[in-house]
């Protein structure tokens, strides 16, 4: 009995590292993932009566450390239960002598080995174990701090253009108040391509999605639904004078949103209708067409018009994003749906524009 559940659980655990650490594919791994919910309900629970946003960020930010030693500790831990429960089966040791000598053999210490010759080889085998997980962790670490920096990259840069916290609107805004619109081609481009890397990294990494980004109000999911909205509203409301870059941003962004997804085990309809309804409201576009017209940005569409066809793109990737932003727990922008504490959509801020000597 218990050499058959020690075998078990050393499968499960041998399973959830290979899964997290070795195979560059999104495999879901139910250890890691309730580790994570626990940790996330924990620190949650922490910052629950300051009632803040601030508190809420300055709790979470501590969410990926804890979920690497978690890790670390449950493996480790994991695999000195599962070795005392095979030496404890295949011999007449005690569970306190099979437990000591399967810590001595999983961290190398040797202080308890026995002369027993069919014990040996899950000595060695447990011996080989404890560095090689830690080697693997560490080897770890350098993949998930890469993939943070080009984020967070892209997201610091997006900060001029689309405020703090990031939205759609104000970023096509502030391109036609201060003439760099023909940027825009550009910065879909860098957003393609960093679309794809997360979609590649943080559902083959999926514990890249609890990395919280340097300042409070920045948020990769944040930031990357504000291009995707900014290139949505260019296409509804002016389809000619869109670059085709614009189309190719969304592309990118809704399919890396999906593969996050189907790492999370996020329900999404894959083939949405373009008509379907979305949560964003009309009155809300609305008004967001009407400040990004007083800056200068031409129509080329009735705002009844161009709702259709933003409604269109937005329903292939508001209830991911929405649910992405609601899971990390990331600033409370405009258009990037609810959260699980109390808070108001906090709008970016734009600079005032001085000029010498009064001119404006």
């Amino acid at each position: 009995m218990f050499v058959v559940a020690g075998a078990l659980l050393l499968v499960i655990i041998v399973s959830s590292v290979l899964r997290t650490l070795v195979v560059p594919r999104g495999l879901y791994s139910a250890l890691v993932s309730r580790l994570t919910r626990s940790i996330r309900f924990g620190l949650r629970l922490s910052a629950t009566p300051f009632g803040s946003y601030r508190a809420m960020d300055r709790a979470q930010a501590w969410l990926a450390p804890l979920v690497l030693m978690g890790m670390l500790t449950s493996w480790l831990g994991g695999m000195l239960v599962a070795y005392a429960m095979l030496l404890g089966g295949l011999s007449d040791l005690g569970w306190s002598s099979a437990l000591r000598e399967a810590g001595s053999s999983l961290f190398t210490l040797g202080f308890a080995s026995g002369e027993r010759l069919r014990l040996s080889g899950l000595d060695f085998l447990a011996a080989a174990s404890g560095p090689l997980v830690i080697a693997l962790q560490i080897a770890y670490l350098p993949t998930l701090y890469g993939a943070y920096n080009r984020r967070e990259t892209e997201v610091t840069l997006l900060e001029s253009r689309a405020g703090e916290p990031a939205w759609g609107p104000e970023l096509l805004a502030r391109q036609w108040l201060v003439d760099t619109q023909t940027a825009l081609p550009a910065l879909y481009r860098d957003w393609e391509r960093l679309a794809a890397d997360i979609g590649e990294s943080h559902s083959s990494y999926p514990l890249l999605l609890s990395f919280r980004s340097p300042k409070p109000q920045r948020s990769w999911i944040v930031s990357l639904l504000a291009v995707l909205d900014a290139a949505a509203i260019q296409m509804a409301i002016a389809p000619k004078s869109a670059p085709p870059e614009a189309r190719l941003v969304l592309r990118a962004g809704f399919t890396s949103l999906r593969d996050i997804a189907r790492t999370l085990r996020i329900p999404f309809d894959p083939d949405p209708e373009p008509n379907a309804p979305i949560r964003l409201t009309y009155a809300e576009f609305d008004a967001a067409v009407a400040m990004i017209s007083v800056s200068g940005f031409a129509k080329e569409r009735s705002v009844e018009e161009a709702w259709v066809h933003f409604r269109g793109w937005r329903v292939n990737y508001e209830s991911i994003a929405y649910e992405l932003c609601r899971w990390g727990d990331a600033v409370p922008a405009l258009w990037s749906g609810p959260r699980d504490f109390a808070a108001a959509p906090i709008p970016p801020r734009r600079p005032q524009d001085r000029q010498p000597a009064g001119q404006r």
